[in-house]
C-alpha cells in the first residue's frame, strides 16, 4: 500500500496501525496538502456486502459528527476493492497505551480524560449515533493532552457482523455491556457501561473481568458484579468509584440515564473527590396481588346438569372400565415398542459427536488439511494472502479456536500463507541521507542501521547499502546504509610559540601541519624585537590540521619623544654640517612617512540571522597579495559589526562568513 494513490489526492506514505478490522495509514492529501489517516477495510470484510452497505451508511452518517474530542471524518471511498475512510490524523497514543506506559492513571488525569470522553460521546448520543465500542484502543490522546474518540461508524456498522466472531472481538469483549454480550438491543447507555469499564482500567490499570476466551469473559460481564476500584486501592477517591459502579450496572436502567448526567458528576468529582453526590436507583418488585376467581354462569349451569346424571353414568362406566383396560394395555405395549424401534433408527440424528478444534494456525496446508479431515471436519481454503510471519503454503488463520468443541462435518476455513511480499531493492548509493527514508517507504522498505563513516565522497551522501540494489526482498525488510561524514579531521597539538623568533615560530607552524595567519608588529617592552610575544590558540590544545595561526611579534622598546627630542639637540651641538644633515634627512623620513602613512577606516558588516553564532574572516586584496587582517566569532544577536581597516590606494577586501564568501568590498583610501 506504500506509496499507493487513492483517490486521485491520497498518498500513502506509512502504516501507523491497525486492528481486527481494519489497518490504518498516514497519508497526505495533495489537494490541501495536509497530512491524513486513512483506515482500510481488512479484505475479509469486503466480500459481505451486507457489511459494507452498513459501513457507508454509518460513516456518513458519522462523518456529520464536529466536536474536539471526535476524530473528524473527512471522505468516503472505495478503489479497487479497497474500502477505506480517511480521517483526521492524530499525532499522540492510544488510551491503551497510555495506561500501559503509566500503569495507572492519577485521579486527576482519569477525571480529566474520562471528561472528555463523555463530552465526545454525549455530542453523538444528541445526534443519535451510538459508538458500541467504546475502548481504550478506540481513544487516541495528543501530545497536548487532548482526547480524541475514533471509529464512530466502523465501530457500529461491525456490531451485528463481528459480535459473534470472536477471533474479532478479543480486544473489545473486555468492555462489552452485558446486552452486547448476550446479542441483546443495545443503546446509549451501553456506551455508558463501556465507559464505566474504560474509567475502571484508568483508575486500577486493569480491566474487571478476565478469563481463557472471549465468551468466558463476556459471561462475567452478564453474570458476575465487577470488585470495586477502593477494594483494590484504598486511596482511589469515593466519587470516582460511585460513578464508575453506576456506569457498570447489569440493568440498563439502573445506570445513568444519558452521558449528559455522566457528565454532571464527573464535573462534581472535580471539586469533591469524596462527595456524595451519585445517587443510585432501586428496583422494587412489584407486590403479589390476590386474584379474585372468575365465575361463569354456563360453567355452574354444566355442573348442575353434570350432577343430575351423574348416577346413570356411573352404571355405563362400570361396563366400559374393562374394555378400556384391556385397550391400554395393548397400546402402552405398541408405543413401548414403537419408541425402542424409533429410537434406534433416529439415534443418529439426534446425538451429534463433536470434536475438539486442534491448533493447526503454523502447519503446512498439507499437513493441516490431513488433521482436520482425520477428525471428521472439512477443510476449506477461504484465501491466500502475503503474510511476514509464515512461509508460503503454511496456514496462517483458522476460522474456529483452538480447544473450542466443533460438530463433527463442519467446516473449518483457513487461510494460507503465500510468504512474504517481495520489493525490488532501490539504488541508494550517491543519494543525500535525507533522501533515503522517503526512497525506501515509497518501495515499501524500511531504514536499517545508519553507519558514519569518513571519505573522500562529500559529506551525507550514502555510500554503501545492504541489501544491494535490484535485490528482490521481503516488503519491510531494513535497509542498512553507510553514509560519508567527508574526509577525516587531524587533530594537532598547538606549540609554544611565544618567545621564539619569528622565522623559527614559522617554520614550527609549517612543520606541524598548521598554516600562517595574520602577523601584526607591536611594540614590547619585555621581548626582544621580532620574538613572538602572542598566539591565537594556548600551547598544548588539540586544533584542527591546517588551521591559520595568527602571532603577535614584538616591535622592540618603543622610544619616548624626550628622548628623540635629547638625541636630536646633541646633534645639533655637535657640528653644524653635521646638524644640516640630520635635519634634511629627517626632513626626508617625514616626507617618506607621510607618503606611506595607511588611512583608517570603519566598514559596517551586518551578520546573518539564521544561526547563534558565526565566524567572521577579512582579507586585504592589494596589489596581487592577499592578507588576514580580522578573524573572530560572534553572536549574532550583535546583527552589526563595525570593523576598522587600514591602507593606501584602492584596495579590495572580502568577507567571509563561516569560510563561505559573503561579500567582497573595494575601498580607496
Amino acid at each position: 500500500m506504500i506509496g499507493k494513490i487513492l483517490g486521485d489526492r491520497y498518498e500513502i506514505i506509512e502504516r501507523i496501525g491497525g486492528g481486527g478490522m481494519a489497518l490504518v495509514y498516514k497519508a497526505k492529501c495533495r489537494l490541501l496538502n495536509r497530512y491524513v489517516a486513512i483506515k482500510v477495510l481488512r479484505t475479509e470484510f469486503t466480500n459481505d456486502d451486507e457489511f459494507i452497505n452498513k459501513f457507508k451508511r454509518e460513516s456518513q452518517a458519522a462523518a456529520s459528527l464536529c466536536h474536539p474530542n471526535i476524530v473528524n471524518i473527512y471522505d468516503v471511498g472505495v478503489e479497487d476493492n479497497i474500502h477505506y475512510i480517511v480521517m483526521e490524523y492524530v499525532k499522540g497514543k492510544t488510551l491503551k497505551q497510555l495506561i500501559r506506559e503509566k500503569g495507572k492513571l492519577s485521579y486527576e488525569e482519569t477525571l480529566d480524560i474520562a471528561t472528555q470522553i463523555t463530552e465526545a460521546i454525549n455530542h453523538a448520543h444528541k445526534n443519535h449515533i451510538v459508538h458500541r465500542d467504546i475502548k481504550p484502543h478506540n481513544i487516541l490522546i495528543t501530545d497536548d493532552g487532548r482526547v480524541k474518540v475514533t471509529d464512530f461508524g466502523i465501530a457500529r456498522a461491525a456490531t451485528s457482523t463481528t459480535v459473534t466472531n470472536t477471533s474479532n472481538v478479543i480486544g473489545s469483549v473486555h468492555y462489552f455491556s452485558p446486552e452486547q454480550a448476550r446479542g441483546g438491543y443495545t443503546d446509549e447507555k451501553s456506551d455508558i457501561y463501556s465507559l464505566g469499564i474504560v474509567m475502571y482500567e484508568m483508575i486500577t490499570g486493569r480491566v474487571p473481568y478476565q478469563g481463557e476466551s472471549p465468551i468466558s469473559i463476556a459471561l462475567k460481564h452478564i453474570q458476575e458484579d465487577i470488585i470495586p476500584p477502593r477494594e483494590i486501592d484504598k486511596s482511589i477517591p469515593k466519587s470516582i468509584e460511585k460513578i464508575i459502579l453506576k456506569c457498570v450496572e447489569k440493568n440498563q436502567s439502573l445506570r445513568y440515564e444519558s452521558a449528559g448526567e455522566v457528565l454532571k458528576d464527573l464535573q462534581k468529582a472535580k471539586s469533591s473527590s469524596d462527595g456524595d453526590f451519585v445517587e443510585f436507583k432501586n428496583l422494587d418488585d412489584s407486590p403479589t396481588r390476590v386474584m379474585p376467581a372468575i365465575k361463569d354462569e354456563k360453567i355452574d349451569k354444566k355442573k348442575q346438569s353434570s350432577r343430575k346424571n351423574k348416577k346413570s353414568e356411573k352404571k355405563e362406566k362400570g361396563k366400559k372400565s374393562n374394555y378400556i383396560t384391556a385397550i391400554a394395555i395393548v397400546l402402552a405395549f405398541l408405543i413401548t415398542s414403537g419408541l425402542a424401534v424409533g429410537f434406534i433408527v433416529v439415534k443418529d440424528y439426534l446425538f451429534t459427536e463433536e470434536v475438539v478444534m486442534p491448533q493447526i494456525v503454523g502447519m503446512h496446508e498439507d499437513k493441516a488439511r490431513e488433521k482436520i479431515e482425520s477428525l471428521g471436519l472439512e477443510f476449506k481454503v477461504k484465501g491466500r494472502r502475503y503474510d511476514d510471519t509464515y512461509k508460503e503454503g503454511v496456514v496462517i488463520s483458522q476460522s474456529e479456536e483452538p480447544g473450542y468443541k466443533v460438530v463433527v462435518g463442519y467446516p473449518i476455513e483457513v487461510y494460507v500463507s503465500k510468504g512474504p511480499k517481495t520489493v525490488e531493492v532501490p539504488n541508494l548509493t550517491n543519494k543525500y541521507y535525507s533522501d533515503v527514508e522517503i526512497v525506501l517507504n515509497n518501495a515499501g522498505l524500511k531504514m536499517g542501521e545508519v553507519v558514519f563513516e569518513n571519505s573522500e565522497i562529500p559529506t551525507d551522501i550514502v555510500i554503501e547499502q545492504n541489501p544491494k540494489p535490484n535485490q528482490k526482498v521481503p516488503e519491510g525488510t531494513k535497509v542498512d546504509i553507510v553514509v560519508s561524514e567527508g574526509p577525516e579531521i587531524s587533530y594537532i597539538i598547538m606549540p609554544k610559540l611565544i618567545g621564539l623568533d619569528i622565522e623559527k615560530a614559522k617554520k614550527e607552524i609549517i612543520s606541524k601541519g598548521f598554516s600562517i595567519g595574520e602577523i601584526k608588529y607591536e611594540y614590547n617592552d619585555e621581548f626582544d624585537k621580532n620574538v613572538v610575544v602572542w598566539q591565537s590558540y594556548p600551547a598544548g590544545t588539540e586544533i584542527e590540521e591546517n588551521t591559520s595561526i595568527d602571532l603577535i611579534v614584538s616591535n622592540g622598546t618603543q622610544i619616548s619623544n624626550d628622548e628623540e627630542d635629547q638625541n636630536g639637540q646633541d646633534n645639533v651641538n655637535t657640528d653644524n654640517d653635521s646638524t644640516n644633515t640630520t635635519e634634511s634627512e629627517n626632513g626626508d623620513k617625514e616626507k617618506n612617512e607621510e607618503e606611506n602613512k595607511e588611512t583608517a577606516l570603519h566598514i559596517n558588516i551586518p551578520l546573518p540571522q539564521n544561526k547563534d553564532e558565526v565566524e567572521v574572516k577579512i582579507y586585504k586584496i592589494q596589489d596581487g597579495i592577499k592578507e588576514l587582517i580580522y578573524s573572530k566569532v560572534h553572536e549574532t544577536k550583535e546583527e552589526w559589526i563595525a570593523v576598522t581597516v587600514s591602507g593606501k590606494g584602492k584596495a579590495k577586501f572580502a568577507i567571509y562568513f563561516d569560510g563561505e564568501l559573503y561579500k567582497e568590498k573595494e575601498i580607496s583610501f
